[in-house]
């Protein structure tokens, strides 16, 4: 086997270990049916006819027929080069280019465009920037909303689906400032795991993170993958754990490899268990949950905000009384 990554690098040992095991079958459930309605096809025409760039239709996302016909789009910002690698993650670990300072204005011109009614930022880790990438991240939150302001449907909202910063106080404050109507940052796994899946973040500090940005008063919202070696029991841990935190909606899905180079899937989870874990998140407090094989992080996410908001809004009245 050759021991030299598609990009010409040569592979990590871990990779090395990893292409031991071919890339799993999918089972029958692994499936999506294309629905094409009127907002998708005019979405797909838009961003063909502009040269408009999404995560959406790049990563192949399963979901793209249902959230563009929602008027929703994820959009990645950094560059194409992070500089920490994640076990499960298609994003190619190296040296970025130089910040890029004018992308905010371009994607929020994308936004524009496309009309979007809610617009889910994600970026690389941007360790070799003094400021970590949160002026980058603030910056196009902030221009979103500026160049949206007098959109007839009312401004874009924006999901921010952020690294942890290192838990810097000042550039969560940066980041934080900017008011994204979510701030989402992902622990993906359950701590036994988590180091070896994710080495250059720290499950503690993901949640500390959280716990800072629901502070702040900002939505919070996290993701959690199946299928790298977690049990159930850790699943429910983590739940608690999240919640605990301040996590207020919470994404579960299926770990599908990118290829033989990522970790190999342990298991594939059926979705009757996806059905049990979202009825176990909503019992034990989260403001919304989507739980299934093919749900990704920025799946529903316009709805998922308005469920916080809604609970938000149940809870003041409440206290009112």
């Amino acid at each position: 086997m050759s021991a030299v990554a598609p990009d010409g690098r040569k592979m990590l040992r871990l990779e090395v270990r990893n292409a031991q095991t071919p890339i799993e079958r999918k089972p029958e459930w692994i499936k999506t049916r294309a629905k094409m309605g009127p907002e998708y096809t005019k979405m797909q025409n838009l961003v063909k006819s502009e040269g408009l760039h999404t995560v959406c239709q790049e990563a192949g996302c399963p979901n793209i027929y249902e959230c563009w016909e929602d008027r929703e789009a994820t959009f990645l910002i950094g560059g194409d080069q992070c500089t920490r690698r994640c076990d499960f993650c298609q994003i190619d670990t190296g040296k970025p280019e130089p910040l890029d300072r004018d992308e905010p204005r371009r994607v929020g011109e994308s936004v524009v465009t496309m009309d979007l009614n809610y617009a889910t930022i994600t970026g690389v880790a941007r360790d070799d920037l003094e400021d970590g990438g949160a002026w980058l991240y603030a910056e196009t939150v902030r221009q979103i909303h500026r160049q949206t302001t007098n959109r007839a449907d009312g401004r874009t909202k924006v999901e921010l689906l952020a690294p942890d910063f290192n838990a810097n106080p000042d550039q969560l404050a940066e980041v934080f400032s900017s008011r994204p109507e979510v701030f989402a940052h992902n622990v993906e796994t359950v701590p036994r795991i988590f180091k070896r899946i994710r080495p250059g973040f720290r499950y503690d500090r993901s949640l500390k993170v959280i716990t800072e940005a629901r502070d702040f008063g900002l939505v919070t919202k996290s993701n959690l993958i199946l299928g790298m070696g977690e049990t159930r029991e850790e699943i429910s841990e983590a739940l608690r754990q999240l919640h605990d935190a301040g996590c207020e909606l919470v994404t579960i899905t299926q770990y599908l490899r990118p290829s033989v180079r990522h970790h190999p899937v342990e298991r594939w989870v059926k979705p009757q268990e996806f059905v049990e874990l979202k009825d176990e998140a909503e019992q034990i407090g989260f403001s919304g949950v989507m739980s299934g094989p093919l749900v990704r992080s920025s799946y529903r996410a316009g709805r998922l905000f308005q469920m916080a908001k809604e609970k938000r809004g149940a809870y003041t009245a409440s206290q009112a009384v």
